[in-house]
């Protein structure tokens, strides 16, 4: 699972859809798509963002739910914390860089 959620990680796109979902989360795709186009320059397709979206989904980094027509993509966080907790020693001193 870990391996899944470094490949999604990869990719400086999904990390930019990442940091608009943390920015503001329950985001439609035409939602996403336009402020990459108009925060970060991207112009990607909806359908490019939208598989980019489904690789972030698979790694569990997003949560989509379905209201009426429309998709909305939240942020998951969940799979990044069991990735840190994995190198935190708790007999670790605190002064080690």
């Amino acid at each position: 699972m870990a391996e899944d959620v470094f490949k999604a990680l990869a990719d400086p796109t999904r990390r930019r859809i990442l940091d608009e979902l943390a920015d503001r989360d329950g985001q439609s795709l035409f939602e996403i798509c336009a402020r990459l186009s108009t925060r970060h320059g991207l112009g990607l397709s909806r359908q490019a963002i939208s598989q980019h979206l489904a690789v972030l989904e698979a790694a569990d980094l997003i949560r989509t739910r379905r209201e009426g027509r429309y998709k909305f993509h939240d942020l998951n966080t969940a799979p990044l914390e069991r990735i840190v907790t994995r190198w935190l020693r708790p007999d670790a001193p605190e002064n080690t860089p």
